[in-house]
């Protein structure tokens, strides 16, 4: 295998991992949205349009901070208490969640 080739295989492994990353955050976003919903009392239809809020919310800047404000102020908005760690924390067991759903597909 020469140079460009070896170039070629590398940049296609990264696009196929960055798209995997891509759909494993948009996933974990979609469960941590019907997670919270869960929270705020959202049911059916309601708890999936809020699901999809989130997903949405997620493309304001990097990182996860906008999707941990925007569910933090829904939250806060309810009077439902659950701290920023908390909230993180599922976050994270939402994005294993989507990672085990995805390997089993």
């Amino acid at each position: 295998m020469n140079f460009k080739e070896r170039e070629e295989a590398f940049e296609s492994k990264y696009k196929h991992d960055e798209d995997l990353r891509f759909r494993a955050i948009a996933r974990r976003n979609k469960l941590f949205g019907l997670w919270v919903a869960e929270q705020l009392g959202l049911k059916d239809d309601d708890a999936q349009h809020y699901a999809r809020t989130v997903v949405q919310a997620d493309m304001k800047m990097p990182g996860d901070q906008d999707v941990i404000d925007k569910v933090k102020a829904d939250l806060d908005e309810a009077n439902v208490d659950l701290s920023e760690h908390r909230l993180q924390k599922r976050l994270e067991e939402c994005f294993d969640e989507a990672r085990r759903q995805m390997m089993n597909e």
